[in-house]
């Protein structure tokens, strides 16, 4: 799996007839120019970092290769490996492997799908779920979140919006073209009326379970970073209620939540 960081862009609206033209052109180039451009790359990658140099060409064949089939066989997987439920093949940045790896974890696969599973699992142990990949490009089956942990006493900071009856962790929505030591600096600010200390940000990890309230298929995605902070935590209290909450308050909160608690208390962060 190669992890990508990037600034998220959304697609530009194409005139169908020019995607055909693209098609085309770019098909003519593969069979033209491919076998010439692949025959150079093995010898150019021999003779520069030696055999291993070759594997490493052709995992970045393998993982494009992968991507294509993503796309190109994506509604005959989404019938065959997946319920109707299950999160959808077909974005143009994963592999078919981490799409599948994500149903994996959702519980969507078909036995159909499951088999494949065991078939790569039996090449490669848990290929799958290995093979997730958190940074590609955002899609409609996945809500970006940034989150702010902050721990005190052994229990985390979290929110409660007023009309509703479940606890959240801070969190803000990526934002396009911004880093994210500038979105969650934003979301924070929101939230509390608080600066955090970005050079203090550490990455704690990123965790992916169903959207709370969202279709089944949907999921919920948090990258999750600790900073210190300036200021006293002030909540706008007609919005959200502010609670510090302990390991056996779990249950009132999201799923992608509830796994952020589960390795905080593993790590003997929070009781």
């Amino acid at each position: 799996m190669i992890l990508k960081k990037r600034t998220y862009r959304p697609d530009k609206p194409v005139n169908p007839f020019i995607g055909a033209l693209l098609f085309l052109i770019s098909i003519v180039l593969l069979l033209i120019t491919g076998p010439l451009g692949f025959v150079y790359g093995i010898f150019h990658s021999l003779f520069t970092r030696g055999v291993k140099g070759i594997g490493e060409y052709l995992l970045k064949i393998a993982i494009s290769v992968d991507q294509l089939g993503n796309v190109m066989m994506q509604h005959l997987m989404n019938i065959l490996w997946t319920t109707r439920n299950g999160y959808k093949f077909g974005n143009r940045d994963e592999t078919i492997s981490s799409a599948l790896g994500r149903n994996k974890k959702l519980g969507t696969l078909t036995a159909a799908g499951r088999l494949m599973d065991k078939i790569l699992d039996i090449i490669d142990p848990d290929h799958s779920l290995n093979s997730i990949d958190y940074y590609v490009e955002p899609s409609e089956d996945i809500i970006d979140h940034l989150a702010w942990i902050l721990i005190k006493n052994e229990q985390i900071l979290c929110l409660k919006k007023t009309n509703k009856d479940f606890y959240f962790i801070p969190r803000g929505i990526r934002i396009k073209g911004e880093t994210d030591a500038h979105t969650l600096a934003q979301s924070t600010k929101k939230n509390f009326n608080i600066a955090i200390d970005i050079p203090t940000m550490e990455f704690v990890g990123i965790f992916e379970a169903q959207a709370h309230g969202k279709k089944p298929g949907i999921l919920s995605r948090m990258t999750c970073y600790t900073a210190k902070h300036s200021g006293t935590l002030q909540p706008d209290s007609q919005i959200h209620e502010i609670a510090w909450l302990s390991y056996e308050d779990k249950e009132n909160l999201s799923e992608v939540d509830q796994l952020i608690f589960d390795v905080l208390h593993q790590n003997g962060e929070l009781a």
